[in-house]
């Protein structure tokens, strides 16, 4: 199903619909601010099994991501981060930016790294920030599959190879092809693990 929302100015009955599908244990194909992504709840365990059998991976190995509507989700799914760190993801976020950081025990365990790490993205995307307000906690990301982004920047495109296998796809317009920053926090000095759409003055 493609579902259009006006990017600026989302559609609240819509949103309401993608997060009741969230909330069933639906999986939707979203915009962020750098490129599309897979989405479900994180409490979900089946939604979650669902995206790691479209990516073809193990959920320990997947690169899943954390989609937050701002810094309060910090104290829920990471454990307790130094000031530098608290400062350094206050001035980049929201942003193209993931950061790596230790995850709490309030993490499901299927979406534990081997490392006891997470992923936290808030990106700078209407459409992505009101559905993680409305669902009322993150929503869980990953990179749609395959290695050409570029096929994956028309929701309508998006649609016709994935409606088999989503149950929503969510059109905010044509999406970017550059994924975002990846930053790990865990160790004393932050490192660039990818770079993508944020520029990072230390890379």
């Amino acid at each position: 199903m493609l579902l259009q929302l006006h990017p600026v100015n989302p559609q609240p009955r819509n949103i309401r619909m993608i997060v009741e599908c969230l909330l069933d244990g639906g999986v939707i194909i979203y915009p962020t601010d750098t490129i599309y992504g897979l989405g479900c709840d994180i409490f979900q365990r089946g939604a979650v099994e669902r995206i790691c059998r479209i990516k073809q991976v193990d959920p320990a190995k997947a690169q899943l991501s954390f989609i937050c509507y701002d810094l309060s989700d910090l104290s829920n799914y990471t454990k307790s981060i130094s000031t530098p760190v608290y400062r350094l993801l206050k001035t980049h976020l929201p942003g193209p930016y993931t950061f790596i950081l230790p995850a709490s025990k309030q993490v499901p365990k299927i979406l534990k790294s081997r490392k006891e790490t997470i992923g936290l993205r808030i990106p700078d995307n209407v459409i992505a920030r009101s559905l993680v307000k409305e669902l009322g906690h993150p929503i869980l990301s990953s990179s749609l599959p395959g290695d050409f982004v570029e096929d994956y920047t028309d929701p309508e495109i998006m649609e016709e190879k994935f409606k088999n296998l989503v149950d929503i796809v969510v059109d905010g317009g044509i999406g970017g092809i550059l994924p975002s920053t990846i930053v790990d926090c865990t160790e004393d000095e932050p490192v660039v693990l990818r770079k993508g759409l944020g520029v990072w003055e230390d890379a």
